[in-house]
């Protein structure tokens, strides 16, 4: 898988270790505690940093030199060894139609957007989409879902602003089941400042699509603006309090030097990244694979 769109990250990521170690005749204590340093400015966090010093820092017992570029394959080798028996990319489609997809996030990541994109990557694998607009919270979402489900050409379940977003998923749900849909995908408001509030609808859209379809919804994914780096890391601890969050789709990863931050949640969370948006086009929603996000940060 080719990965677009990483160029800020991979220069600043590159930019931080090489400053590290340049001119340096040997890997020392201070060394060390640099490049700790410079990993975690770049977002990957500090459980992933400590762990990829500790990988260099045995290295280096045996050699106390070493060149950028087998720094480079520590770090390579230890990031893909990290991830691995991790699922990563689009989950599987249900057996049961329609797989349900619930996606959730703050307002201003790029939901309404990633929703439009993560449709147009099931209808060309040969999938019928449906959408459902639960966000009936935020002025204009509704609107802005069907200048999407147009753009796409896919069905949109909607009933307006002010809407019972429950109401409206399970209608989703239901049509989507009753017109042989392969795949609904719901919006939901993105109020994380009220907890609460926020619990008790997802709960009850949950449970309204469960009467439908048991078990549904199949996913919950979580949208994430990877431009805010750790903040991203932080709204994805607080959402898991909130509902259970099964995947990750990353946004605005062509536009940030903190796209580290995938690896960071991997990581630390436990949740898989499904997909990464690089760019405003359509196309520019990519399924995430770590091995090749990984090597193209280091070459």
């Amino acid at each position: 898988m080719a990965l677009f769109g990483l160029g800020k990250t991979k220069n600043a990521f590159l930019e931080k270790i090489g400053r590290v170690i340049s001119g340096k005749s040997k890997v020392d204590e201070g060394v060390l505690d640099d490049l700790e340093e410079a990993l975690i400015s770049s977002d990957v966090g500090v459980d992933t940093s400590i762990k990829l010093v500790e990988a260099v820092e045995r290295a280096v017992k045996e050699n106390k030199f070493l060149t950028q570029s087998e720094l480079h394959e520590i770090i390579e080798f230890t990031l893909t060894d990290q991830l691995k028996g991790k699922s990563f990319g689009p989950d599987s489609i249900s057996d049961i139609s329609p797989h349900v997809i619930l996606v959730v996030g703050v307002n201003g990541v790029g939901k309404t957007t990633t929703i439009g994109k993560l449709a147009n990557y099931y209808k060309k694998i040969g999938k019928k989409v449906f959408l459902g607009a639960s966000d009936t919270f935020r002025a204009a979402a509704v609107d802005q879902l069907k200048v999407w489900s147009d753009r796409v050409g896919v069905k949109i379940i909607e009933k307006g602003m002010n809407a019972d977003p429950a109401a409206v998923a399970y209608s989703a749900v239901e049509q989507g089941k009753t017109e042989n849909a392969d795949v609904v995908i719901v919006d939901t408001a993105g109020r994380l400042h009220n907890k609460v509030n926020l619990m008790n609808e997802l709960s009850k859209i949950k449970r309204v699509m469960g009467k439908v379809i048991p078990d549904s919804p199949n996913e919950v994914l979580l949208i994430l603006d990877a431009s805010t780096g750790q903040n991203a890391l932080n709204q994805a601890v607080e959402f898991s309090k909130v509902t259970d969050v099964s995947g990750l789709i990353l946004t605005k990863m062509d536009g940030t030097a903190k796209g580290g931050v995938a690896l960071a949640i991997s990581d630390q969370l436990n949740i898989p990244v499904r997909f990464i948006g690089t760019g405003e086009a359509v196309d520019d929603l990519i399924p995430f694979d770590p091995e090749s996000f990984i090597k193209a940060l280091l070459k």
